[in-house]
Formats: structure tokens, C-alpha cells, sequence
């Protein structure tokens, strides 16, 4: 079967899950023709996608978030505004989807939770006769099953009217998920494993005694270095996208900061003691399977990422905080019990449940 990826351009985990995916059907005997990654003016698409992904790549621009002053937290009312405002452009760009999908006339088309596709697919998709298959941890939230923290009303509408949006004429949902939880047919929701790269699954674990840091928002470095002013003793190496700064950045003795890079980043990964995170899906996962405590600062009015890190914590990750003070990492590390071999058994079976739903 051929297979077509269009993937969200926010943060890495999309991305990583589009690699994964691309070798497990390639292995077994199935092509992905092309990849196409909505992105915005203030991120570019990671070098390591281009090379991992293997396959030709289209950059298009998709409604994304608007930051706060300081790159940290979220606009919801700017961000909304923005992209409505640009509307015109969004509609040339699904034109420019229906042009590539055309071309490459794919049996699949699987969306990695990105806006645009779901638009295109409710426009589009009658006339190119494809299955379209949407993929995600936000999907989860829709599971009858997921406890999600009280009030947020607001955040909750925007967040299930974006997953309506995406997954409009949907022929399946699949829903990434830290454990396993019953399947809903009647919601069309398929309850997955994460995809996690081979890199992760063949990695060794080892203590290198550091902790390892990921902020979607690199404002968040300054936080970092706020507090490591203050325990310079405690090695912290974190990874980040800021623009105008070298491949290595380091403030002080013992914090360095390096651009978001995919093998550097999960050979640290493989040899940290512990792991602190923006409460993203997928760093977590790697986390996780890697048996590396977690502590997961959530982004701010970020409701995905708050909704991730009690799921996460829920599943045995580790612990939630509300700032970037590693001392509690560092105070939670002999507390933590390890769950890395129940996790490890059910990613595992992801090649599995996959292959069985997408190319039945």
C-alpha cells in the first residue's frame, strides 16, 4: 500500500512518530511517498527529519500557536485571531496538499494531528478516494476513560473542536496512549501504543549522573538558568530551537544548552538520571521506556501539555511541578518506582496493533 504523511511541525514528537511509522511500514513491504509538515514563520523543520524520514519533504505553513512576550507560554485569543486572519493563505496551502496528494495518488493518508489536513480532508477527500487515518495522543482525550483536570472549560472546547476539525471524515482515529485502555468502534477510537524510533528501542540506559532538559519554548532557558545559578554543582545539559545562538550554549560551569538535535539529544536521553520536560507526548514515551524519571512543567495555558502530565504521571513517569525548579527532580529521583518493563512490553507491541489497522 502507498502511504502519505502530513505531519504537525509543533515541537519534535510529531515528527519522531512520522519516522517511526515510515520504517515500521517500509519494513513490511509498504511506501511512503512523501511527507508534508505544516510549520510556522518561528520554527524551522528539524535537519534530522530530513534525513530520517526519507522521503521527499513539503513545508507548508499551519495555524500554530502565538507566544507570549517572553517565548514561553501560550496567546489563546492572539493565537486565534492570527490564524483566522490568515485564512487566505491556509486555504492556497490545502489547494497545494490536494496538488501533492494528486500526484502521489496514496492508498493512506495518514495525518499527524496537524489542522490543514483535517480542512483538507473534509474539502477533499471525496474526490481523491483515499482512507484517511488521523494519529495522535490528543485523540486520547476524547476516550471516555481519560480523567482530565477540573475546569479549563474554555480550553477543553478549543481543544475538542481542534481534534473535530483534524480528524473531519476520518476513516479511524488512533489514539497514542502511556497504557493500554479499551478501543471505542462507536467513537471511532483506537486505543495505541507510542511510536517510539529504533534508535529508542535499541538503546542501552546508563547514569551519567545529569540531568537532561527539553522546552518546546526556549524561553523557558532563562528559568533554567535562573536556578542552576543557584546549584551550579548539578550538571543539566537541556536542548532547545533558539534562534541566533551556537550549536552549544553555556552560561556557566556545568549548563549547556544545544540545539534541538535528534541523535545528540537521545544519546543523552540514553545516559541522564533524570529527565525534565514541557509535559510533551512523546519525549516522555522515550523517558519512560528508557526507565529515566520525569518531572513535566507544563506549558503555560497549554491544555494539552497539562492534560499530558497528569496522564503521565497517572502511568508512573514521574511527577508534575508548576516551574523549572529541578530540585524537586532531584529530590524525587530515589523516591521513584520504576515502571520501565510494563511500558517497555506495551510499546513493543506496537508494530502489531499498527500493521492490523492501517493496512487491513
Amino acid at each position: 500500500m502507498k502511504f502519505l504523511f502530513i505531519v504537525q511541525g509543533e515541537g519534535r514528537g510529531h515528527m519522531t512518530q512520522a519516522i517511526a511509522l515510515r520504517n515500521m511500514l517500509v519494513k513490511n513491504g509498504h511506501e511512503v511517498g512523501a511527507a508534508l509538515v505544516g510549520k510556522s514563520a518561528r520554527r524551522e523543520i528539524p535537519a534530522f527529519f530530513y534525513e530520517k524520514i526519507q522521503v521527499p519533504v513539503t513545508g507548508f505553513e499551519s495555524p500554530n500557536f502565538i507566544l507570549d512576550p517572553k517565548n514561553k507560554g501560550l496567546k489563546i485569543a492572539d493565537t486565534m485571531l492570527t490564524n483566522l486572519f490568515q485564512y487566505r493563505k491556509f486555504f492556497d496551502n490545502i489547494k497545494e496538499i490536494d496538488r501533492i496528494v494528486a500526484e502521489y495518488q496514496p492508498h493512506v493518508v495518514v495525518n499527524f494531528y496537524d489542522l490543514l489536513a483535517g480542512l483538507y480532508s473534509y474539502f477533499h477527500k471525496r474526490n481523491r478516494h483515499f482512507k484517511y487515518v488521523c494519529i495522535g495522543h490528543q485523540l486520547l482525550l476524547e476516550h471516555t476513560d481519560m480523567q482530565l483536570p477540573e475546569g479549563h472549560d474554555i480550553e477543553k472546547f478549543l481543544l475538542h473542536n481542534n481534534t473535530i476539525i483534524s480528524t473531519a471524515r476520518s476513516d479511524m482515529n488512533l489514539a497514542l496512549s502511556f497504557v493500554p485502555l479499551p478501543d471505542l468502534p462507536e467513537k471511532n477510537i483506537y486505543v495505541v501504543p507510542p511510536l517510539l524510533r529504533r534508535d529508542v528501542l535499541e538503546a542501552v540506559p546508563e547514569d551519567k549522573n545529569f540531568l537532561l532538559g527539553y522546552m518546546v519554548n526556549d524561553g523557558y532557558g532563562e528559568d533554567i538558568m535562573a536556578w542552576h545559578k543557584q546549584n551550579q554543582h548539578i550538571s543539566v545539559v537541556c536542548f532547545w530551537d533558539r534562534k541566533g545562538v551556537g550549536q552549544e550554549y553555556s552560561p556557566h560551569e556545568n549548563l549547556v544548552f544545544h540545539q534541538l538535535n535528534d541523535v545528540k539529544f537521545l544519546e543523552h536521553m540514553r545516559t541522564c538520571s533524570g529527565y525534565v520536560s514541557t509535559a510533551g507526548f512523546e519525549s516522555i514515551c522515550e523517558a519512560m521506556y528508557l526507565g529515566k524519571p520525569v518531572m513535566m512543567i507544563p506549558t503555560a495555558n497549554h491544555f494539552e501539555q497539562l492534560c499530558n502530565s497528569f496522564d503521565a504521571e497517572r502511568a508512573g513517569a514521574g511527577i508534575r511541578h508548576n516551574s523549572f525548579d529541578m530540585s524537586k527532580l532531584v529530590d524525587y529521583l530515589p523516591k521513584h518506582t520504576n515502571n520501565q518493563a510494563a511500558f517497555q512490553a506495551w510499546v513493543d507491541s506496537a508494530e502489531e496493533k499498527f500493521l492490523s489497522l492501517l493496512a487491513d
